[in-house]
This record gives C-alpha cells, structure tokens and sequence, in this order.
C-alpha cells in the first residue's frame, strides 16, 4: 500500500510503495525478465538509486552496460506509452525505451551517457537545446491528438481556465494558497481568461509541452527525456521552466538579457514575426503556471511516499505565481 499525505494526515491507498521489498522484487523480475529477453542479461545486484514520492528509478546491471527502471505514480503513468510513441515518432530526438509496461507506468532505458548538466552546460548549450526542442515540437504537432489519446494530459489554452477554476475550488488547494493569496489568484483569473483567448488565436498549433525541461532532462547527446510532467499545449510553455532553470543555473533575474537572448533562440526556430511570438511567449508563461501546478497536482495524485509540506503544497505555490511579474 502507497502512503499519502493527506491535509488530515497520512493515509493508505492502493498503488506502488517504492520501499516496500515485494514491489521492489517484482519491478526487479519485471526488468531482468525483459531484459533476458532482448540477450542482455543481469549481471549484478539492481540497486534503487532515485527516489521521490512521484517516481522510482532503479539501476540495472547487464553485460550491455546499465539499464535504467523507472516507474511512475498513477497521474504520471501516460510517460510509459508517450515514450514508446515518441520511439516511433522521433527516434533521434529522444530516448529510446527498450521496454514498457502501459498499464503501470514501467519504462525501462539503455544508458545514454551523460546528462547535459554533467558538462557544464554554458548559454550556447541552453540555447542549442531550446531551438533542438522547438523542432521536435514543430515535428510533433500533428500527433496533439494521438498524444491526448495515449493519456497526456490536454492543457491547451482554451482548457486553462476552467482547469484553473477546478484547481481552486479544490479545498486542499485553497488552505494551502490562504485566504488572502486565494483572494489574488481569483481576482487575476478573468485576465488569466483573455490571456488564454489570446494565446489560441495566434495561429501556433499545440504541441508536445515538456514542462520540466532543463539541462538534467535531456543528453549531452541531445536526446530528451522524462515525460512524467508533459502535456499537449502552447508550445512556448515549455520556456517557463527552461528560462527559470537557467536563470537559477546562471545566477540571472527575471528578464536579463542573457534570458531574453535564450527565448529568442528558441524563437528563432520559428515562422512569424518577431513581436508577436515574443508576445506569445509572455503570456504562454505566464499562463503555464497553471500547468506546473497541475503537473504537480498529478505527480501527488496517489503518491508512493510520504509527502513533506514543501512537496504537497507544490500546486498552491505554483497558482500564487500568477500574481508575480513575467519571466520574460
């Protein structure tokens, strides 16, 4: 049984527990069996290396060099199939699965070498990653539907508002903001509207939205990965954490110059004019705010630990950054 932290308490309900020996023996079977079966077998004890409440990975010995095991919580588990899809549909844009399990949310990886974050990424790397990024995206937009079919989330613009209202009517979400930020965040919530109206009528298509994309999430290689935060959105979502992660990696304020010259890289990448995909891009991070708290919302949907109150009022932090300045 999975433990959850609840607003009265810990509670148990049904789900994984990464620390729970049988849940771990059979994740373990479940990868040495697949992997006997690709001619790659195990060759050492398998070792949990990363834990959260939202995810488990495990490292796999094999006398192909290291695999990697990763399973996610419930709201997650669309990462398992999206990756299988993203194999089929842009093979040398991202990691490739060499196993998964749809139903439990199971992938299991060969190694890819070093993570981008290991080479000391400067700002010509970042902005390399984001037009890599803005190509992929442009590549997906005319699977949106397949991916919203496979059970990524739908967080296109016109959806935010009312899944903005939801989050706000939920009661946890509104101890956690308090009355006074609550007032704030409601009071922003027609502009946040025309916002969203704004942004679904200039004409770019909905794409695959990472929502979680930084220097740790893809190779030095320039593969991408980890899908457990993804949706199908405005595309230019994806620079609120890219331009936040970098502005904390490099030590930059909201709107420096060394950030503005990242957004335009990735802008770069794209057709229209310059004005108005800047303007885009303001408000789509503006608006996928709402987005990182309702990834976050399903990262703890039924999670596998423990919460610590950091974590379980992620959602509530994220909702009070509607009322703070644009990133760019």
């Amino acid at each position: 049984m999975a433990l959850v932290r609840t607003a009265s308490g810990v509670s148990t309900v049904d789900g994984n527990d990464w620390l729970d020996p049988v849940w771990r023996a059979g994740a373990s079977a479940w990868a040495t069996e697949r992997l006997a079966a690709l001619g790659r077998p195990v060759t050492g004890p398998i070792e949990q290396v990363r834990v959260r409440p939202w995810s488990v990975s495990l490292r796999v010995p094999t006398d192909s060099g290291p695999h990697w095991f990763k399973a996610n919580t419930f709201g997650c588990r669309y990462e398992a199939p999206l990756a299988s899809a993203l194999a089929w549909w842009a093979p040398a844009s991202v990691l490739v699965p060499v196993a998964t399990d749809p139903d439990r949310g199971w992938l299991l990886t060969a190694d890819a070498g070093p993570i981008l974050r290991d080479t000391a990424p400067t700002l010509d790397d970042w902005a390399a990653l984001l037009a890599s990024y803005a190509a992929l995206q442009q590549a997906l937009a005319p699977r949106a539907d397949e991916m919203i079919a496979l059970g990524v989330p739908d967080q296109r613009p016109t959806l935010l508002p009312g899944l903005l209202a939801g989050l706000l009517d939920e009661p946890a979400v509104a101890a956690d903001l308090g009355a006074q930020r609550l007032a704030a965040v409601r009071g922003v919530a027609p502009a946040f509207a025309d916002w969203c109206a704004e942004l679904a009528a200039d004409g770019l298509a909905p794409s695959l939205q990472h929502d979680d994309l930084h220097d740790g999430n893809v190779f030095a290689n320039g593969r991408f990965f980890d899908w457990g935060d993804a949706s199908v959105a405005h595309p230019f979502g994806t620079l609120l954490v890219t331009l936040s992660s970098a502005g904390h990696a490099f030590d930059l304020k909201p709107g420096a110059p060394e950030l503005l010259r990242l957004r335009d890289a990735y802008l770069a990448a794209w057709p229209g004019d310059p004005t108005s995909l800047r303007r885009s891009a303001t408000l789509a991070c503006r608006v996928t705010r709402v987005s990182r708290a309702l990834s976050w919302r399903r990262a703890l949907d039924r999670a596998a630990l423990p919460l610590d109150d950091d974590v379980r009022t992620a959602p509530a932090e994220w909702l009070a950054e509607l009322t703070e300045p644009d990133l760019v």
